[in-house]
């Protein structure tokens, strides 16, 4: 069993998949493995239209799929993520990842490496995951990093997820629980820019169907619950071979704040609501830089303004966030010309 998945057309793209059955040659090993091309109605998607839907599914990155293997397989059941491309062998508009490829190739010398933090909060039915069915649950606070039962909401189903993302052998770095009751985070990284999104992606997919099989959805909204809790966010750590070794974040920052709205405009559906000034968040229409300024658009990190060399987070992009858009646009904007 191979789980074909790929990101659809809607405005926030979201994850489908559909499963292909294969045919395996005798002897033949997972690394000599090659997925084959298949494809998908995209009229159903929001990347066709009805009398042409016909869309290509192009494999990118296999991985082991750690839902429906056993263990006792001879051959063990694949994840496939795919590009999406049309008939005529040119990516779809929907193809971001096509873009961050062309655009990796050409900052390849400076060595760039990225990692994420996914925020992400679950809910049952319309409210967050642990809330009471009337009123609120006690204020944010006690959550954050929470353990025992009523701070550590859901800890079964993130403890599975970051079990099935070891298994995948993505680049998974850690958890914690949120400030916000349901509200947890995983890390992907530290590495290069194509891996560590498509990591991201398939990492939001066991997410996904791990929850669904406990009967709880997942959301990525910016802004999940109205009022005073925080929001989500995707919080992208970046580094070059030259910051790590010698550092110059001042004319790194600089060329960010420069193009700080070009960065809003894509870093997330819904920014303007996560991005206030409140809520460990710098106004989405101002730019501002600290060292451990969790209130700023680039918090410089501690040890590494000690050192006066390392990365830079960037705190702005939202937790619905297309990872091939962001990491694109942040290489573009800090990388040699």
């Amino acid at each position: 069993m191979a789980e074909y998945i790929w990101l659809d057309g809607e405005k926030v793209p979201e994850i489908r998949g559909k499963t292909k059955i294969l045919e395996i040659k005798e002897n033949e090993k997972l690394d000599e493995f090659k997925a084959s091309t298949w494809g998908f109605d995209g009229s159903s998607t929001m990347q066709a239209e009805g009398h042409n839907s016909d869309c290509v599914l192009e494999p990118v990155r296999t991985y082991y799929d750690p839902i429906r293997n056993t263990g006792n397989e001879e051959f063990p059941h694949l994840l496939v993520l795919n590009e999406v491309m049309l008939p005529n062998g040119k990516p779809h508009s929907s193809n971001t990842r096509f873009g961050l490829k062309h655009i990796a190739e050409r900052h390849q010398a400076e060595k760039f490496w990225f990692g994420i933090e996914q925020e992400y909060t679950l809910f049952q039915g319309d409210r967050p995951f642990g809330f009471p069915k009337e009123g609120f649950p006690d204020p944010q606070g006690r959550y954050y990093c929470g353990v025992g039962a009523g701070k550590a909401i859901g800890r079964q189903i993130i403890e599975e997820h970051m079990r099935a993302c070891l298994e995948a052998k993505l680049l998974f770095a850690g958890i914690n629980a949120e400030v916000m009751p349901g509200q947890w985070e995983y890390q992907i990284g530290t590495g290069d820019p194509l891996k560590v999104a498509d990591d991201l992606i398939v990492a939001r997919y066991l997410m996904e169907r791990i929850a669904e099989e406990q009967g709880v959805s997942v959301s990525l909204a910016p802004k999940p619950c109205p009022g005073d809790w925080n929001g989500a966010g995707a919080h992208t750590n970046f580094s070059t071979k030259k910051m790590r070794e010698f550092g110059g974040f001042d004319a790194v920052i600089e060329k960010l704040r420069e193009r700080h709205q070009e960065h809003i405009a894509v870093y997330g559906q819904g920014i303007e609501e996560r991005l206030t000034g409140k809520h460990e968040t710098c106004p989405y229409t101002e730019f501002r830089s600290g060292v451990s300024d969790r209130g700023a658009s680039i918090r410089i990190p501690w040890q590494c303004e000690r050192e006066r060399k390392g990365y830079l987070e960037d705190r702005r992009p939202c937790a619905n966030m297309d990872p091939y858009v962001v990491l694109g646009k942040i290489m573009e904007t800090v990388g040699e010309p």
